[in-house]
């Protein structure tokens, strides 16, 4: 598409956005009373109006059933973690017995890694990313010590080649070859949060594979934004937040994925807890764990209903959408944010900046990463003030991620006319 840097071009592209009423189901900060352009979704996103009634159903049975809720309000809540199955499926690209619910993204991985970091002999090492999310690596480097290993013993990064931003697959590809039979586990961000470059997921499961590890992906930055196969794939196990581009809330629950592959093995270590037990004999609390079949058989607790009643809205969005029209139009309105943001480079002689994300839309979702050569923070600050939402990573990049929820076109055209003001404003100082 031949796209132009002006207002009534953008608002032409959205007259044509079948899912462009959907900015109206969204609460926004205001900013002169007026809706700021919200380009967090990536850390987390806007609040859908719709949550309210599902929070205030599962309130309304507490205050009116109180225990009896659990077996006969409209969504009992013994069960209720089970309506997540087939919309969670669709999402990730799954079987419903494939997919959960529970805790949040870094406890599931480290119950995930009980089962799926067996470390034996020589094969001990795990390959993840250099400049993982830090989470993840706190939770590699404690999974590893657990396990009685030095963590530079056992845990090797992929190194960005110098003068480079992102990361060469054929690097990943040629390290899990290297290690081979010393590899116990390759466990990458499917989305790099820094520089938002997506990884191909299908061809680095296969080169695990083939060497005989175990693959595993954080989906945060993946899970609501990106085309995912996790079945077809053969990944062995992944985990996601629910509060970015899924919009459940702050800190809420995570999704999970365990592939059928490994749902009968009885070799596998998992940490069982009540809510794993078979369903169906749970109440006689027995005193040996019968695992549920399928992902579910993960499960530890008793389900935070009230925590789960906004992902349940949210999911219940993406079911009715669906992911192949979130993603054809977050292909189109990235590619606009990226044509805006070389216009301005064009345009001001003061700009200093550079997309770091690929501009190939395989290995992008619909995050771009700017790294600011000149301007620095007080760029980031004044976008801030004068009402666009975005956020910064040290030392030097602000990520704007366009939501195709819920952000229109002529946000985008608005966004580049602050960006051109504000580095002005920079230059002056």
């Amino acid at each position: 598409m031949d796209f132009l840097n002006n207002k009534d071009f953008a608002k032409s592209l959205d007259a044509q956005d079948e899912l462009a009423h959907y900015k109206n189901e969204f609460y926004f900060p205001q900013h002169n009373n007026k809706n700021v352009i919200y380009f967090t979704g990536n850390s987390l996103g806007l609040q859908p109006k719709v949550t309210k009634n599902y929070v205030n159903e599962v309130m309304n049975d507490w205050a009116n059933m109180a225990v009896e809720g659990h077996f006969y309000s409209e969504k009992p809540w013994w069960d209720y973690h089970e309506r997540f199955c087939n919309p969670l499926a669709k999402i990730v690209g799954a079987k419903p017995s494939e997919v959960g619910v529970m805790n949040t993204l870094t406890i599931n991985l480290h119950l995930l890694l009980v089962s799926f970091y067996q470390p034996k002999g020589k094969r001990i090492k795990i390959l993840c990313e250099e400049k993982a999310f830090p989470s993840d690596q706190y939770m590699l480097q404690s999974q590893v010590k657990f396990h009685g290993f030095a963590p530079e013993e056992a845990i090797v990064e992929i190194k960005r080649r110098e003068g480079e931003l992102t990361t060469r697959q054929e690097d990943i590809l040629a390290k899990i070859e290297e290690l081979g039979d010393e590899l116990a586990l390759v466990f990458i961000g499917g989305v790099n949060y820094y520089t938002g470059q997506v990884f191909d997921m299908k061809t680095i499961t296969a080169a695990g594979h083939k060497v005989g590890a175990i693959v595993g992906w954080d989906l945060a930055h993946a899970a609501g934004n990106i085309e995912l196969n996790l079945h077809d794939w053969q990944v062995d196990f992944a985990a996601w937040c629910s509060y970015k581009y899924m919009n459940s809330g702050p800190g809420n629950a995570s999704g999970y994925f365990v592939h059928e592959k490994h749902h009968s093995n009885k070799d596998l270590n998992r940490f069982a807890g009540w809510y794993g037990h078979n369903k169906e004999r749970r109440f006689l609390m027995e005193p040996n764990f019968d695992a549920v079949e399928g992902a579910n058989g993960w499960q530890v607790s008793n389900l935070p209903i009230l925590s789960l009643a906004p992902y349940l809205a949210t999911v219940e969005m993406f079911a009715a959408v669906g992911m192949e029209k979130l993603i054809a139009k977050r292909n189109v309105i990235t590619s606009y944010l990226e044509f805006i943001l070389h216009e301005i480079d064009k345009e001001i002689e003061e700009a200093e900046f550079e997309v770091i994300t690929p501009s190939n839309q395989s290995e992008r979702g619909c995050q771009l990463s700017v790294y600011l050569h000149g301007q620095g923070k007080e760029l980031f600050t004044y976008l801030m003030q004068n009402g666009v939402v975005t956020d910064w990573r040290e030392p030097n990049v602000i990520r704007l991620a366009p939501v195709p929820f819920y952000t229109s076109f002529e946000d985008i055209y608005n966004f580049g006319q602050i960006l051109k003001q504000g580095i002005k404003e920079c230059a002056k100082k």
